[in-house]
């Protein structure tokens, strides 16, 4: 066998990991692609890493994955105060503010940026809208015709009837997208581990959870909104329901098709639908914030949740985890934590259909 001289060898090797080197840096991050993302509903939001915005779609029962090129750090002040952010938006988009509705509101980690997916119109035909507002105020929508973009689809969505509510929440943890809504299971109440970057979307959990206010066990609730908290040593779901179960939920029991029933540790009144909820730290101890539609926005102890006792029997009025009611604030629809001592919250102005935009102290 001939043996070629090893100055051939030596540039054969070198040409070989220069066009490794090319492909690997061509390879698109992420596994996104550049092109239009087709969003046809923009509904929750969630980030992942180095910019990547999770957008929930629940008419086409789709997550998209969109690069926004957005992860250096903000040089402003971090304050935000914006008054009338649903007339700004309907000025930029050339309609009225009663045709704005806002969805969701997000803060990206890296760069102290908001996020805000919205509606123009209602109904069917209602157009999906993100726009990213910076801590000074400024406001631009942000166009998807051409963007690095994944997209990933959720099977056995929820019907036609339901289908609003196909996904109701997500958020990225430990590398997966998790996915809170409605499936067309016979127990249709859904989570879903979803990885990332993504492949293909398996069936989700199945979630029972005994609704203490409801007098029964239930499994067609869907998960209003939810926050990852580690209790112990365990990663678990806090979530929360319509008339308002607190239910911790293992995360290690999200597995396709796997029935979960949840514990429930707190039930927190009747006529009530939950908005939104943080988790944060101050003075030494750990805190849960949750906005709602009729109760006002309650702040509870995350400390030792292990010591609640699972509610299984009718509950009256409320029982469990203990909350106190933060009577400052008030008309709050979205709430997100901004850093370790603030919240960014949405919330109605007080004497008219404006929504403000703005940090408060996390109390």
């Amino acid at each position: 066998m001939m043996r070629l001289p090893s100055r051939l060898l030596l540039i054969g090797l070198t040409l070989a990991l220069s066009i490794l080197a090319v492909v690997a840096f061509a390879a698109p991050p992420y596994g996104l692609v550049s092109g239009k993302a087709d969003v046809k509903s923009a509904g929750p939001l969630a980030f992942g890493p180095d910019g990547v915005l999770f957008v929930g779609d629940s008419m086409q029962a789709s997550i998209f994955a969109i690069d926004t090129e957005d992860s250096k750090a903000s040089p402003a002040s971090g304050q935000v105060d914006i008054q009338g952010i649903n007339d700004k938006i309907a000025a930029l988009v050339g309609t009225s503010a009663d045709q704005i509705l806002i969805n969701d509101v997000k803060v990206n980690p890296a760069s102290k940026n908001i996020y805000i997916s919205a509606s123009r119109g209602k109904g069917p035909d209602a157009a999906p809208l993100l726009l990213r507002v910076s801590t000074a105020g400024k406001i631009e929508l942000l166009s998807l015709d051409r963007v690095k973009y994944a997209m990933v689809t959720l099977p056995d969505p929820a019907d036609s009837k339901a289908r609003v509510n196909t996904i109701t929440q997500i958020a990225y943890v430990n590398g997966n997208v998790l996915v809170a809504g409605l499936s067309n299971e016979e127990f249709s109440s859904n989570m879903r581990s979803i990885p990332f970057p993504f492949h293909d979307a398996a069936k989700g959990a199945s979630i029972e959870i005994f609704h203490g206010s409801h007098k029964r066990y239930e499994t067609n609730s869907p998960i209003r909104t939810f926050v990852p908290y580690t209790i112990g040593k365990e990663q678990f779901i806090l979530a929360a329901y319509t008339c308002t179960p607190l239910v911790k939920i293992p995360v290690s029991e999200l597995k396709p098709g796997n029935k979960v029933k949840g514990t429930t540790i707190a039930e927190l009144g009747m006529m009530n639908r939950p908005l939104d909820m943080v988790t944060y730290r101050k003075d030494g101890h750990d805190f849960l914030l949750m906005a709602n539609s009729a109760r006002g926005v309650m702040k509870m102890s995350t400390e030792h949740l292990e010591t609640y006792p699972a509610i299984t029997t009718p509950v009256p009025v409320t029982a469990g985890v203990p909350y106190e009611t933060i009577k400052d604030l008030t008309g709050v629809q979205h709430l997100e934590k901004f850093d370790d001592s603030k919240a960014l919250i949405l919330a109605k102005a007080d004497t008219s259909a404006s929504m403000d935009l703005k940090t408060i102290p996390l109390p």
